[in-house]
């Protein structure tokens, strides 16, 4: 079998598992999405080492704009975002997302690396370690507050390739959201990141790869349409699942997947 069919089937198995999480917690799936495409990448040899790790959070990126906009469709009819504090979050998410994108090209991928592990683990541990939702009853910081630190959470979360539900979600849930509210507006939140980052990923890629390679700057065209084949279709049945599941549940699933990924990450 052609190596990139067999890549593009393999990316589609990706993106049935990250498109259900997505509509389940709020994730574009980047957490999962990056170390297997970077082993992918690796394998098939499409990139080389030194380059993997920036062309997977690309790729990330762009399918995170579909399975995002899939995920937050379905949390809109189910009225789960609060838009009453989400223009702020995004536009902060936004603008965070294309700094670190057009600034992505000048970052060593050992750096990155160490970035996106650090930033696992100390998510993994705060939702592990953090006291229930009702000690922690605190009102949302003011509208330009909100912004400036959801900016900082936009760059981190396009500079490791997620949508930023990781980030988003506790945030919100710490200053007294409702858990699936705050899954809404993340799920939101991730179309934007999404799209700014994946600008930048594309303007700073082209001077490095090549569109007749399959790529579109730093993205890989192959493994996208692979992602997002079925991960745009397994995100409203996440959603859905969020309407039944109870909050604790997805709690738990929410830190049992940042622990794996960070154990991942650390052995890779």
């Amino acid at each position: 079998m052609n190596d990139v069919l067999l890549l593009i089937i393999s990316c589609a198995l990706l993106g049935s598992v990250v498109g259900f999480l997505a509509g389940l917690l709020g994730i574009g799936g980047g957490l999962i999405i990056v170390p297997v495409l970077s082993s992918l990448l690796l394998n098939f040899q499409i990139v080389e080492a030194d380059q993997v790790i920036v062309v997977a959070i690309a790729t990330s990126l762009a399918s995170i704009l579909f399975t995002s906009t899939s995920s937050a469709l379905a949390h809109h009819r189910n009225d789960n975002i609060p838009w009453q504090i989400a223009p702020w979050v995004m536009g902060g998410v936004a603008l965070g997302a294309l700094l670190s994108g057009f600034f992505a090209a000048w970052l060593p991928e050992q750096a990155v690396r160490i970035i996106f592990c650090v930033s696992v683990i100390a998510i993994a541990l705060r939702m592990i370690f953090s006291k229930s939702h009702q000690e922690h009853q605190k009102p949302l910081p003011s509208g330009g507050l909100l912004g400036a630190i959801t900016t900082l959470m936009g760059s981190l979360s396009a500079m490791i390739g997620i949508g930023g539900g990781a980030l988003i979600v506790p945030l919100l849930s710490h200053f007294s959201v409702d858990m699936k509210k705050a899954i809404g507006c993340a799920a939101a939140c991730g179309i934007v990141i999404a799209l700014f980052g994946s600008v930048g990923y594309v303007s700073s890629g082209w001077q490095h790869f090549a569109w007749q390679n399959g790529f579109a700057g730093f993205v890989y065209l192959p493994a996208l349409f692979g992602i997002i084949v079925t991960s745009w279709f397994m995100a409203p049945l996440g959603a859905k699942a969020t309407q039944h599941w109870p909050v604790k549940v997805i709690k738990r699933i929410f830190a049992a997947l940042l622990v794996v990924i960070a154990i991942r990450m650390l052995m890779s």
